[in-house]
């Protein structure tokens, strides 16, 4: 006899609801992200704010001044360093055709492509002006983070209402852990990026090569994915050394090895040291798996999410209402 297969009323109300969480979950994924990123900003920000607070300013003045410090440094280093660079990007696209040459990877019509480089600074300036025409973006991610750094000091008692008294103290201390590990690595990020930067810039210079800024700034880029970033930032430049002469580009893969050296054995542990110490095998995976769900952005976020997730796993599994289940 056939058997037959019941299915409870709570059964399909739960799927029900699941589906729909799920479909709620993929509209507002874009707003989702945005908070993500806020949260990890006011990681970045909170040390700075409370330390400001404790000179008598109120939490709120205390935000406003971090925002207004960090957009006058971006402002002085983007006014400082954008007509060198633009003049210096300028000339290493008018090259574009003689390394292609050199390099004879394919045929370029070489007037068509100074035709469009005789409007190259133009182009520039429209793409500089398209980067900050999602001016809305960038204001809604700095609003969300502001009211995440004032809802801070009342995380506790937030935890409090959810959690109640057995459970806050496992999830304060997640929390807690896991802002010192997002800090930690955003301001790591910060200095190893700048580090980088300057080493590669000096370097290139004392080689002689003509596009130090534009090469550098990209290898301080790069430098947020971890592994994969400093060889990426090096291909360029080693091409534009074989143009010159093969034992340029032997010197420039040289300094973007020592650079990388200095970087793996030297920098990383003294500016991270053991607070996001991560296997290099966990590293690149999740690199790999960031970099297939959102692309370049994902690779970013990934090593953050994956120092969030060892937060909450070690956490839970050290707790000792999980060693009694």
């Amino acid at each position: 006899m056939p058997k037959k297969v019941e299915i409870s009323h709570r059964t399909i109300i739960f799927i029900a609801l699941f589906l729909i969480s799920l479909w709620l979950f993929f509209q507002v994924r874009q707003i989702i992200l945005l908070v993500y990123i806020s949260s990890i900003l006011m990681v970045a920000v909170n040390p700075l704010a409370t330390r400001l607070e404790k000179f008598r300013i109120p939490r709120s003045w205390a935000i406003l001044l971090c925002y207004f410090l960090f957009l006058t440094i971006l402002s002085l280093i983007i006014g400082s360093l954008l007509p060198a660079l633009v003049e210096q990007t300028r000339r290493l696209l008018e090259h574009l055709p003689l390394f292609s040459e050199t390099l004879d990877f394919a045929q370029i019509d070489q007037n068509a492509i100074s035709g469009q480089l005789g409007s190259l600074p133009e182009k520039l300036l429209k793409f500089i002006t398209g980067l900050f025409s999602n001016f809305v973006a960038l204001f809604t991610l700095m609003v969300v983070t502001y009211y995440l750094l004032i809802e801070r000091k009342n995380l506790d008692r937030y935890l409090l209402i959810i959690f109640g008294d057995k459970n806050n103290n496992l999830a304060g201390r997640i929390i807690s852990k896991i802002e010192h590990q997002l800090g930690a690595w955003v301001r790591g990020q910060v200095i190893l990026c700048t580090v980088v930067g300057f080493m590669t810039y000096i370097g290139l210079r004392f080689l002689g090569v003509d596009f130090a800024l534009p090469l550098s700034l990209l290898a301080a880029i790069l430098e947020i994915v971890p592994n994969i970033g400093p060889v990426l930032s090096a291909i360029p430049a080693i091409l534009i050394g074989v143009t010159i002469s093969p034992l340029s580009a032997i010197a420039i893969g040289a300094l973007y090895f020592l650079v990388q050296q200095l970087e793996n054995y030297l920098i990383v542990p003294s500016v991270m040291g053991r607070v996001v110490n991560l296997s290099p095998l966990v590293v690149i995976l999740s690199l790999m798996i960031g970099f297939k769900i959102g692309g370049l952005f994902g690779a970013v976020l990934a090593v953050p999410t994956v120092l969030i997730l060892r937060v909450i796993i070690l956490e839970i599994a050290s707790s000792k209402r999980f060693q009694t289940v």
